[in-house]
């Protein structure tokens, strides 16, 4: 199986391999998080996130996807878990690592974002793209995020 380039066609890859993406779980507020509506395929609600860059870690590209998807500059990033089905993106095998993040402000959707909010855990959209249903099942549930100390506030 060959891999070519979207733009020129070149082969890049004679063999298949899994491709390493991000995704952030921007809390803002109490039980708040940021989701953006896709403006490509596939569409629907989905965390902001996207494919890692050459020479990018996974924390710049999650910084850089949450900057370019919602406006936000994300804080108090931490890696939470990874993702990988092979069945979790219709386009490819991705490997996904999920981190939770802090943000304040009020999210623009932009870039690949076609439009970006803040829904509630407990009020979230009813079909939501890729495997972000069950992240946010796993996060919800297991309550991975990250928790205020006492002397901090939202």
């Amino acid at each position: 199986m060959e891999f070519h380039c979207p733009s020129c066609g070149f082969v890049t890859c004679d063999f298949p391999f899994p491709l390493p993406t991000v995704d952030a779980l921007i809390e803002i507020g109490y039980r708040k998080i940021v989701l953006v509506y896709r403006r490509f395929e596939p569409l629907g609600w989905a965390l902001p996130g996207g494919f890692v860059d050459v020479g990018e870690s996974l924390e710049e590209a999650c910084a850089r996807e949450a900057l370019e998807e919602t406006g936000l500059k994300i804080t108090h990033l931490r890696q939470i878990h990874t993702y990988s089905d092979p069945a979790r993106d219709p386009r490819r095998h991705v490997i996904s690592t999920i981190f939770a993040a802090r943000a304040q402000g009020r999210p623009q959707g932009a870039d690949d974002a076609e439009k970006a909010e803040i829904f509630s855990l407990d009020d979230l959209p009813a079909s939501l793209a890729f495997d972000h249903q069950q992240i946010l099942e796993d996060f919800r549930d297991g309550h991975f995020g990250i928790r205020p100390s006492p002397s901090e506030s939202f």
